[in-house]
C-alpha cells in the first residue's frame, strides 16, 4: 500500500509588534475615541474617511527611503506593478484628498479623522506596528490663529481622553526659529545641508543627554556606555553654547525673549517669534493651559514648516510590577504648507495634529487600571432554562435605560456563571431563581464591592452567612437598582 502522503499545514505565525485585542481595551479605546471626537466636532470639525492603501509615491516624503518602500512601511505590488502601501499616517491621505477636490471644498477644510495606520519598525512600550491614530487638520488658513486653535485644542482633547491638567504638557517650537539658529552659527547656505541633519540630531537628543552629552555629540563625538563612538558635528566652542543656550531657553521665566536675545535679527528667526507671540496672543487663556515654548523639540521640523507641537506626559507611571515605564510623547503635529503642492502644484497652507491612541490608551491603562478604564455589561444569569424569555426581558429594560447588559447562554452552572461574570468584568450578576421569582423580586450581586471586601474579610463562613455585597429589590426597580448601584462606583 503506498505511504499516504502528509499534507502541509504551515503554522501560523502572529508578526511581533501586531497584538490582538480583546474586551475592555476595545471599549475603552472607543470610549476614549468617542470623547475626542466630541471635541474635533465642538470646534467645527467633520469627520473623513479615506482607504487603508495609497500608492507609494503619494506617500511621498513620509517614507524613510522611497527606493526601499518596505524600509518603514509595509507595501506591495498590484497588477500593474504599481507599489502600493498600508498608510504611514492620516496625513498624506488628507493632502491627496484635498488636491484631487480642491475646487469643490470650502477653504478653510476643517477635517478629523480616526483610523489605523502601519509602520514598519521595531515595536516598544505602548509602540505598535499597527495603531490608531485621530487626527485633526486645518488646510487653507495660514499661520499663526490657526495655529493657536490647534494648540488649545489639543490640550482640550488630551484632557477629554483622561489626562489631567499638570500631567501633561504641549511643547512648542518652530521650523523658523530652528533656522534662525542656524543663520546664527554659519548654517544656512545649501552646502551645509548634511551638517545641519547631524546637529538637529545631536539636538533632538538633548532630553535623554542633557547639556554635556549634546554638547560632546554637537563638538568631537561621543562615546556612549557601551563603548560606541559617534562622530561629532565638530562646531567651535562658541557655536556649542549657542545650540546649547537655545535648547535651553524654554527653561526661562519669558522663553520668546530668551529666543529673540540668542538668534538676534536673522530673518528666519525674526519670523518664527513672529508666529510664537501670534499662537500666545491668539489663545485668550494661554497662561492657564498646558502649553510651553520649547525649542528642544526637533522631531519632524524636517518635515514642517512653522510651528510643530508634540504633547507629552510628565508624570512617573509605573506597570504592575512597580517598574518606571517611559511613555514619552502622545502625539504631535505642526504646520505643513508644503505638503498639498506635492499634488496640486500650488503651495495650500495646513496645520494640523495626531494623537497616538494606543501609546495614549497605554498610559492611561497604566495609571488608573483596566477595570477603571472600561467595564462590562451586567450579566442577568441563566439559573432555569424555561425561564431564557424572562431573562432576556430583563436584559432588554437594562439595555433600554441605557446599561449594557447580557444573558449568559453558557449553559454552566450558577458557580461557573459567575466566574464567567468576573472574567467579563462585569459590575453587577443579576439573580432570580424559583425562590426569588415566587417573591416577585430579584437578586443584585454587586460584583466590584464583592471583591474588594473579599480581601478584607478573612473567615469563608462569615463571607458565606453575610453576603455584604447582595440584595434584593422588587422585580419591578430592577433598572433602578442597577442605576443606583453602578453610580456608587464612578
Amino acid at each position: 500500500m503506498a505511504k499516504k502522503q502528509k499534507t502541509f499545514r504551515p503554522k501560523a505565525r502572529v508578526p511581533r509588534g501586531f497584538r490582538d485585542r480583546l474586551g475592555a481595551e476595545i471599549v475603552a479605546e472607543r470610549e476614549m475615541l468617542s470623547r475626542i471626537s466630541a471635541v474635533y466636532e465642538a470646534h467645527g470639525f467633520d469627520p473623513l474617511e479615506t482607504p487603508a492603501f495609497e500608492y507609494t509615491d503619494a506617500l511621498g516624503k513620509f517614507l524613510p527611503d522611497v527606493d526601499r518602500p518596505n524600509q518603514g512601511v509595509f507595501s506591495l505590488q498590484d497588477d500593474d506593478q504599481q507599489w502600493m502601501s498600508l498608510r504611514y499616517d492620516l496625513t498624506a491621505p488628507l493632502a491627496r484628498f484635498v488636491a484631487e477636490n480642491y475646487d469643490s471644498l470650502p477653504k478653510p477644510f476643517r477635517r478629523y479623522q480616526v483610523g489605523p495606520v502601519w509602520r514598519n519598525e521595531k515595536p516598544g512600550p505602548g509602540r505598535f506596528r499597527q495603531f490608531t491614530q485621530c487626527d485633526a487638520d486645518t488646510v487653507g488658513a495660514p499661520a499663526p490663529y490657526a495655529d493657536a486653535e490647534m494648540c488649545a485644542m489639543f490640550c482640550d482633547v488630551i484632557e477629554a481622553a483622561g489626562i489631567n491638567k499638570g500631567e501633561y504638557f504641549i511643547r512648542v517650537s518652530n521650523r523658523k526659529i530652528v533656522d534662525g539658529l542656524f543663520e546664527k552659527i554659519g548654517l544656512d547656505g545649501y552646502d551645509s545641508a548634511e551638517m545641519r541633519l547631524t546637529v538637529m540630531r545631536s539636538m533632538d537628543k538633548f532630553d535623554r543627554l542633557g547639556d554635556t552629552g549634546v554638547a560632546l555629540l554637537l563638538g568631537e563625538g561621543r562615546k556612549d556606555e557601551s563603548g560606541d563612538f559617534t562622530e561629532g558635528a565638530k562646531l567651535d566652542d562658541a557655536n556649542i553654547e549657542a545650540v546649547l543656550s537655545f535648547l535651553k531657553s524654554g527653561q526661562a521665566d519669558n522663553p520668546l525673549g530668551a529666543i529673540e536675545a540668542i538668534l538676534g535679527e536673522t530673518n528666519s528667526g525674526s519670523a518664527g517669534l513672529a508666529e510664537l507671540n501670534g499662537i500666545q496672543n491668539a489663545i485668550p487663556d494661554f497662561a492657564d493651559r498646558s502649553i510651553l515654548f520649547d525649542c528642544s523639540v526637533i522631531r519632524g521640523l524636517e518635515y514642517y514648516t512653522g510651528p510643530v507641537f508634540e504633547a507629552e506626559l510628565t508624570t512617573t507611571i509605573k506597570d504592575a510590577k512597580g517598574r518606571p515605564v517611559q511613555i514619552g510623547s502622545v502625539g504631535g503635529g505642526g504646520r505643513y504648507d508644503g505638503l498639498v503642492k506635492r499634488f496640486k502644484g500650488v503651495e495650500v497652507p495646513a496645520v494640523g495634529f495626531s494623537v497616538g491612541v494606543s501609546r495614549l490608551l497605554a498610559a492611561l491603562e497604566l495609571q488608573q487600571g483596566a477595570r477603571s478604564a472600561a467595564e462590562g455589561p451586567v450579566i442577568v444569569l441563566a439559573l432555569e432554562k424555561d425561564q431564557m424569555a424572562s431573562y432576556q426581558t430583563m436584559a432588554a429594560e437594562l439595555r433600554a435605560a441605557g446599561i449594557r447588559s447580557e444573558v449568559y447562554l453558557g449553559g454552566s452552572n450558577f458557580a461557573k456563571q459567575l466566574k464567567y461574570a468576573d472574567k467579563r468584568a462585569a459590575p453587577l450578576a443579576i439573580i432570580q431563581g424559583e425562590d426569588e421569582r415566587e417573591k416577585g423580586e430579584i437578586t443584585i450581586k454587586d460584583l466590584i464591592l464583592g471583591s474588594e471586601l473579599s480581601k478584607q474579610i478573612e473567615d469563608n463562613a462569615e463571607w458565606r452567612e453575610e453576603q455584604p455585597a447582595q440584595f434584593s429589590v422588587p422585580r419591578s426597580e430592577l433598572v433602578s437598582a442597577v442605576k443606583k448601584t453602578i453610580a456608587r462606583h464612578r
